[in-house]
């Protein structure tokens, strides 16, 4: 009982953690990707001054759902890249651990010892996936097993190309099960945004 708490106290911390920690750069990079965003479909009021840009996107995001949805992923994809590429450190051989450690106990100098890193890639994309889906649910096919489809392929797709881009910089170590764990983690996060839109369409 106790190691079962210590596991999730340890999750817990972690992952509050991995938020807290990248929270106002994040929100400052999505505050910008939507910008870049208003400069390419509301050209017309490109370049007037930052007061009418300001004011364009107050009421972009007060009127446009979709532009809210837009700002929402980028805030979470920026989360995610903080944790996985922009504050990793330089790793000499980045394929020095290809397959990693697939359980919760990994064992370091002869001792066996506690680690949450597969729970926490699983956790990471879960919100990534559902906000994916529900920014683009007109686009999505209906039915659940669509959804977990696509879901689970967005989230390989976005797996691989965080570990390529690890493996090409230098930042952190190429690791199959973490495209393992996220890819299952965006299947979740698809079934988690199946089980809103029914409970949604219910009240």
């Amino acid at each position: 009982m106790k190691e079962t708490i210590d596991l999730l106290g340890k999750i817990l911390t972690n992952i509050l953690t991995a938020l807290y920690e990248p929270f106002g750069f994040s929100l400052l990079l999505s505050f910008l990707a939507m910008f870049f965003y208003l400069y390419a479909y509301e050209s017309i009021r490109a370049g007037k001054g930052w007061k009418i840009a300001m004011m364009t996107r107050y009421q972009k995001f007060k009127e446009d759902v979709f532009f809210r949805k837009l700002f929402f992923l980028a805030f979470v994809t920026s989360l995610i890249l903080f944790r996985t590429l922009l504050n990793r450190q330089l790793w000499m051989n980045p394929l020095s651990d290809v397959m990693g450690s697939w359980g919760i106990w990994e064992t370091e100098n002869g001792e066996q010892k506690l680690t949450t890193e597969c729970i926490e890639n699983v956790i990471m994309i879960v919100p990534f996936s559902a906000v994916v889906a529900w920014t683009f649910q007109e686009k999505m096919e209906k039915g659940w097993k669509k959804i977990l489809w696509y879901s689970g392929k967005i989230a390989f797709i976005f797996s691989v190309s965080i570990e390529m881009l690890q493996l090409l910089l230098r930042l952190g170590t190429f690791q199959l099960l973490d495209i393992f764990y996220n890819t299952v983690g965006g299947m979740i996060g698809g079934l988690m945004y199946c089980a809103m839109m029914k409970a949604r369409k219910r009240l």
